[in-house]
């Protein structure tokens, strides 16, 4: 049996459309990490494009630089699925084939990494809404 997708309300899709028009404010993974930025609250990561794997083994590396750089909150963007083709396959879980919910898994059952991040929660809708995650960091430093 095949899953239908919930469809996107016009909302929705337009408050996702206009927060990705602007991605000056996105981490580009062509350019590297950035030096110094002047601001210390947020650092932002797309991760579409990721693998599951690939999404976790950076994801480590996007705290370490957040920790040694003295970042208090992550926003990482997930995507909603709404492109996945994971129900589709049926050895493939729904709910654990999607970044926004194998990421915060990952965190959470990682130990160094979970002592990191003091809560994961879906950003504001002005923020990605359910297509982003937030983390809060803990104050630390040079923990891996």
């Amino acid at each position: 049996q095949v899953i239908k997708k919930k469809s996107l309300n016009q909302e929705d899709k337009n408050t996702w459309e206009n927060y990705i028009k602007d991605p000056s404010d996105v981490y580009d993974k062509e350019k590297g990490f950035p030096k110094n930025k002047k601001s210390k609250e947020r650092f932002k990561f797309d991760l579409h494009g990721f693998s599951l794997e690939g999404a976790n083994k950076k994801i480590k590396e996007i705290l370490q630089h957040c920790v040694d750089n003295h970042y208090k909150e992550l926003l990482v963007i997930t995507g909603k699925g709404i492109h996945s083709t994971n129900d589709q396959d049926a050895f493939t879980s729904r709910d654990f084939g999607k970044l926004k919910y194998s990421i915060p898994d990952y965190i959470k059952s990682n130990e160094e990494l979970n002592k990191l991040v003091v809560s994961i929660n879906n950003a504001q809708k002005e923020d990605g809404g359910e297509g982003a995650l937030l983390l809060k960091l803990k104050n630390l430093q040079n923990k891996f």
